[in-house]
């Protein structure tokens, strides 16, 4: 997944896009195990994909943090 996509999603679809990369890095894993893989590479994709999504997902979530905290007077 690009980073330019990534950025353009809410914090709700970050979580459900990255319940569906786990998902398919479980898969990936056990086609390892199975020697059914066909394209090796997807584990490499897949692995970067959650690091980006956990990423702008924990940004986001800081970004909120600190508004909600900065509109209250706390800081």
């Amino acid at each position: 997944m690009k980073t330019s996509d990534i950025k353009k999603l809410s914090v709700t679809q970050l979580e459900k896009e990255l319940t569906n990369f786990k998902k398919e890095q479980f898969n990936l894993r056990f086609q390892k195990v199975n020697s059914q893989v066909q394209n090796t590479s997807r584990f490499r994709v897949v692995k970067r994909s959650i690091a980006k999504i956990l990423t702008f997902l924990n940004q986001k979530k800081r970004d909120i943090w600190w508004q909600k905290e900065f509109w209250l007077g706390k800081l």
